[in-house]
């Protein structure tokens, strides 16, 4: 827990983060910035959106309050197990839980999730999309960084170069994204 920031507060809104999931060959990466800001106040520049379990080789990255994401990616890890590591009946699980559960219901996050072979956004309004051509962009940036990784698709780049280009675009336009990434791949 040391590498994340837990902040309290009802007076003041959360903003930030940007997460880009990349599928090109036979490479899956997901990306995230490592800006925590609350309100216009940036607290923390090297926090750690994107996590992998190893268990069952899934990765994912997470857009909202902290304290959300968490919680939402330890049932992401449980609704995994419980599914023998099928990761379209764990988010489809996870969605119809975070959407109907008068606990879960009020988590603010969005969640970019893959395997080997899937790709899913999973939303607290019960969506699970997986995208036509392999890319997410989730975040306060992320239309930027999915602008950007859209164009360097076509391009000789490894999926994890697009992610982190796509990124430093996106830093470069958020003020709410900054240019720590932190990456982890399947």
């Amino acid at each position: 827990m040391s590498s994340y920031i837990l902040v309290m507060s009802t007076n003041q809104n959360w903003h930030g983060t940007t997460i880009v999931l990349i599928r090109k060959g036979n490479q899956t990466i997901v990306a995230g910035d490592g800006q925590v800001s609350l309100g216009n106040t940036v607290l923390k520049s090297k926090a750690k959106k994107v996590r992998k379990i190893e268990k069952r080789n899934v990765i994912a990255g997470f857009a909202g309050s902290t304290a959300d994401a968490l919680t939402l990616f330890e049932r992401l890890e449980a609704k995994l197990e419980k599914h023998a590591g099928n990761l379209t009946r764990a988010a489809v699980e996870l969605a119809k839980d975070w959407r109907t559960d008068k606990y879960l219901r009020r988590l603010e996050a969005l969640m970019a999730v893959a395997d080997k072979e899937k790709s899913f956004i999973i939303s607290g309004t019960g969506d699970v999309l997986e995208p036509e051509d392999g890319i997410i962009g989730i975040g306060s940036g992320g239309n930027y960084a999915l602008a950007a990784a859209k164009v360097l698709m076509d391009s000789e780049m490894s999926a994890e170069e697009i992610a982190k280009k796509s990124l430093k675009v996106a830093s470069e336009i958020c003020v709410f994204t900054n240019g720590n990434v932190t990456t982890e791949k399947v």
